[in-house]
């Protein structure tokens, strides 16, 4: 089995707690487009069966294959129409960050029902896997949320930049965003280049999510 591992981005035995996450994590992700692009009046993605929380109609299988094996990946995109909303910015900026949110949201509530349990004592008597589904749904979902707010194309965090940004200043985005997307792609897939580029972004702001979290939580519960 060591040839497996030295393949893939998590050892074996974490395979199946982020297999699981990731269905839960990628689903709600999408969905939470999905429907805050419907409640704003573009009814692209329900045309397309996306307001859904079944996962068959959200994940993308070679995105999710290529997240096991590199670390990083994809769900099926929700089609939005801009020119469906009232108001395209604000309904553009909510359904961007819709996504990521889904994701912090579940991280809190994945804490919080583990904080539970530990403060009522019946973590001491669960399996090891339960504990260890609970770790990997938390800090996946929390990597997730942070992963997708980067501002860089394709990611959610530069669609919100987009909306966010003047006209003139907006259209030369969409001009350079192929090229953005490739250079990200890049930043992503070599090493040497990550290390100085997304991953100081990830070792500054995660702890501050994971760390400010536990202790938020510890303080109500411990």
């Amino acid at each position: 089995m060591d040839f497996l591992n030295q393949y893939l981005a998590f050892s074996l035995d974490q395979i199946p707690y982020v297999v699981l996450t990731l269905l839960i994590a990628f689903t709600f992700h999408e969905f939470s487009h999905a429907y805050v692009a419907f409640k704003f009046g573009d009814p692209t993605a329900k045309n397309q069966g996306r307001v859904t929380l079944n996962p068959v109609s959200h994940l993308d299988p070679f995105g999710t294959l290529l997240l096991l094996v590199a670390g990083f990946g994809w769900a099926r995109p929700v089609p939005v129409n801009h020119f469906n909303f009232k108001r395209p910015r604000l309904a553009g900026i909510l359904v961007s960050f819709a996504g990521p949110l889904s994701n912090l949201l579940l991280a809190v509530f994945a804490l919080l029902i583990w904080y539970i349990l530990v403060a009522s004592g019946a973590d001491a008597d669960m399996p090891f896997y339960v504990t260890s589904f609970f770790n990997t749904f938390y800090q996946l979902n929390i990597v997730l949320f942070v992963f997708n707010m980067l501002p860089l194309p394709p990611l959610d965090g530069y669609r919100i930049l987009q909306d966010l940004a003047p006209r003139d200043i907006r259209a030369k985005m969409t001009q350079y965003e192929g090229y953005g997307s490739l250079i990200f792609l890049i930043l992503i897939l070599i090493p040497q280049l990550n290390s100085y580029t997304i991953q100081p972004i990830f070792n500054a702001v995660l702890p501050f999510f994971m760390d400010g979290l536990n202790n938020f939580f510890a303080s109500l519960f411990l």
